[in-house]
C-alpha cells in the first residue's frame, strides 16, 4: 500500500504539481479545495487527474478549523502539506487582514487540528523567501539563519506561520518542516505574477492580440525556479530522518527587467516598444533583492534543480504562443 497525504490549496501551481508528483510515487492524495462560486474553474489545474482514483477532493478552509478536523479524520493521512494561502504579495496590502488570517492563523488552525487528530503526520509548511525582507547577508545570499524583517502583510503572515511551525515543533515533538521557498514559477502561474503575466503578454503582442505590457518595479531582482523542482523539495524534506528547515532556491538571481528582455528575444521583439511602468503595480513597501543558498538542502537532501531560469522562461512563452495558436 502506498502513503496517504493530504494537500491544502491543491488546485494552485504548487499543489497541482505536487498531486502530479504524489500520484507517480504511488500514493493516494487527498486534496482540500475552499468552495467559491465558480466552482467549474477552480480544479483547472488538476482537472487532468480527476478521474484518477488515487485523488480525493473535499471542501475545507483553512479558517473553518471543524472542517479541518472532518478531513483529517475521513484521510488519515501520513504527510500534510500546507500550501493554501492568500499568496499574491501585492495583494496582501489591499487584503491586510485576510491575508494575516488564511496565511497565518489559518496555518496555526491546521498546526492544532493535526495534533489533535493525527500528532503521527509529517507537516510540510510552505515557507516564503519574503519573510527576510531587505536583510541579505554579507555574501549577497540569504540562507536559513538571515534575519527576518518582512515589508509586506503577506511576510508578515508567513513569519508568523512559520514560528508557530517551529513551537508546534519543539513543544509537541511533531514533525513539522518548513521549506522556506524562494519564487517558483511555471505556466501554471497566475497571470498577475510578474513572470507569467511576462511571458503571456510577450506572446500576445507576438500575435497581435495586445500592443503593451505595463509593469511595476523593473529593478527588483528575484531567484527564479520552476514549480516542479520545487515541489519534488517539498516531498525531500518530508522523506528526511529529521524535521528541520530548509531554503530552497536556485542561487541565481535576475532582475525584472531581465526577464523582459529574455521573454521578449524568445518572440524576436523590442521590449522598449512595448513596455512601460506604472505606479498602480509598485508595492507601498518595496522588496528589493532575493538570492536564496539552498547549500544545507542539497548537501543534506541532495537536491538539485532540472531547469535553468532560461529554459522555465521558454517552457511559460512556447506555451502561451501554442495556447492562442490552437
Amino acid at each position: 500500500m502506498g502513503k496517504t497525504a493530504l494537500i491544502t490549496g491543491i488546485n494552485g501551481q504548487d499543489g497541482s504539481y505536487l498531486a502530479e508528483f504524489l500520484i507517480n510515487k504511488g500514493y493516494t492524495v487527498w486534496g482540500i479545495l475552499k468552495r467559491n462560486s465558480v466552482a467549474e474553474n477552480q480544479t483547472f489545474r488538476i482537472d487532468h487527474l480527476r478521474n484518477t482514483p488515487q485523488l480525493q477532493l473535499e471542501y475545507a478552509d483553512l479558517l473553518d478549523m471543524a472542517s479541518l478536523v472532518r478531513v483529517l479524520q475521513k484521510s488519515k493521512a501520513e504527510e500534510i502539506y500546507n500550501l493554501a494561502a492568500q499568496s499574491h504579495v501585492r495583494i496582501s496590502f489591499d487584503q491586510p487582514i485576510y491575508t494575516a488570517q488564511s496565511t497565518g492563523i489559518g496555518t496555526l488552525n491546521l498546526l492544532e487540528a493535526v495534533r489533535l487528530i493525527c500528532p503521527e503526520a509529517k507537516f510540510y509548511q510552505a515557507s516564503s523567501s519574503e519573510m527576510f525582507g531587505n536583510n541579505i547577508d554579507a555574501d549577497g545570499f540569504q540562507r536559513e539563519n538571515t534575519p527576518m524583517n518582512p515589508v509586506s502583510p503577506y511576510g508578515c503572515a508567513k513569519v508568523f506561520a512559520y514560528n508557530i511551525c517551529r513551537n508546534y515543533r519543539n513543544s509537541y515533538n511533531l514533525f513539522i518542516s518548513n521549506g522556506i521557498l524562494f519564487n517558483h514559477e511555471s505556466p501554471r502561474r497566475g497571470s498577475n505574477f510578474v513572470t507569467n503575466k511576462v511571458a503571456k503578454e510577450a506572446a500576445r503582442i507576438k500575435l497581435g492580440l495586445s500592443d503593451k505590457l505595463v509593469l511595476g518595479n523593473t529593478q527588483a531582482t528575484r531567484d527564479w525556479g520552476h514549480a516542479k523542482d520545487y515541489v519534488e523539495a517539498m516531498w525531500m524534506m518530508l522523506q528526511h530522518d529529521k524535521a528541520d528547515d530548509f531554503v530552497c532556491a536556485t542561487g541565481v538571481s535576475h532582475s525584472v527587467q531581465y526577464l523582459v528582455d529574455y521573454c521578449f528575444k524568445i518572440v524576436d521583439l523590442d521590449p522598449a516598444q512595448y513596455v512601460s511602468s506604472a505606479a498602480r503595480y509598485m508595492r507601498p513597501e518595496e522588496l528589493h533583492d532575493l538570492k536564496g543558498d539552498s547549500s544545507k538542502m542539497r548537501s543534506t537532501l541532495n537536491w538539485q534543480p532540472a531547469y535553468t531560469f532560461e529554459s522555465m522562461m521558454e517552457e511559460m512563452v512556447h506555451y502561451w504562443l501554442d495556447f492562442y495558436t490552437k
